[in-house]
């Protein structure tokens, strides 16, 4: 008999969004048939909580919400933040100096707003896909933090595909020790203080729901998903997954276009307990 689990955690871009930009009515209602036979559903994801809020309303999710990679955890029933992990000041200006040295396109996130130091087709694409529109800062963006005393909760380079395995490895050279340095969809290279990623989150999620870290399904596609595939007790990686994420998880499954949400929620999430 399979067992059933009564928390899922997955990742949006690229796992419960499809290619089209959109959640399909098969994961929407296979979610909603989930949560009205008591389960927990939660996302997991790097945006910013103004990027993936709508979302999580269209769903109708009251449970917890997580963003940048687990620095922030909203309960979306009350409207609070339960977990707001920033960088400090001294902090978020040795990455942005690290970053600016190698000429990149930086990105600094703030709670519901981001600053970004140029404005060209990269940050278009990206507010494109996020619906969200950034602050162009003219002067360098350490200066900038150090000026308004911004604490980030997260900081991202974006890079062209081609730049990004070079980038990731040089960035996680100079800040991994002290910081979190993970990849993610499309070619973003992030940046959140230590201990922030999506395991902690999963974690974190497990001792508030009080449900046994075993029995939590995470679900994702990318690097920055290993952390809460290796922590849930059942880690699935859709079809589409980077190989690193498949060869992590304890089931690959179907890809982003084919429900694969829903195929896992069926399977694993609507039977009976042993």
């Amino acid at each position: 008999m399979i067992k059933k689990y009564p928390l899922i955690v997955s990742d949006f871009d690229e796992t419960l969004r499809n290619d089209e930009g959109t959640i399909s009515p098969e994961n929407a209602e296979a979610i909603r048939k989930y949560i009205a036979a008591g389960g927990i559903f939660a996302i997991c994801t790097g945006r910013m909580m103004t990027s993936i809020l709508p979302h999580a309303e269209s769903l109708r999710l009251d449970s917890l919400l997580v963003g940048y990679q687990g620095a922030l955890i909203l309960d979306l029933k009350s409207g609070k933040y339960l977990r707001d992990e920033h960088m400090s000041v001294k902090e978020a200006v040795r990455v942005c100096r690290t970053l600016e040295k190698t000429g990149l396109h930086i990105h600094v996130y703030d709670r519901d707003k981001f600053y970004v130091n140029a404005d060209d087709g990269l940050l278009a694409a990206y507010e494109r896909i996020c619906k969200v529109k950034g602050k162009i800062v003219t002067s360098g963006m350490a200066d900038f933090v150090v000026q308004n005393g911004i604490q980030p909760q997260k900081i991202l380079a974006m890079v062209e595909p081609e730049q990004k395995a070079a980038v990731f490895e040089k960035t996680a050279q100079l800040l991994g020790e002290d910081f979190y340095v993970t990849t993610s969809a499309g070619a973003l290279v992030e940046i959140t203080k230590k201990g922030c990623d999506k395991g902690s989150a999963v974690r974190f999620l497990a001792d508030y729901y009080r449900v046994p870290i075993e029995d939590v399904i995470a679900i994702g596609d990318n690097i920055n998903d290993i952390p809460m595939i290796e922590a849930a007790g059942l880690g699935v990686a859709v079809g589409n997954a980077v190989q690193p994420l498949k060869d992590a998880a304890d089931e690959v499954t179907l890809t982003n276009n084919q429900n694969a949400v829903a195929h896992i929620i069926e399977k694993y999430g609507m039977g009976e307990n042993p």
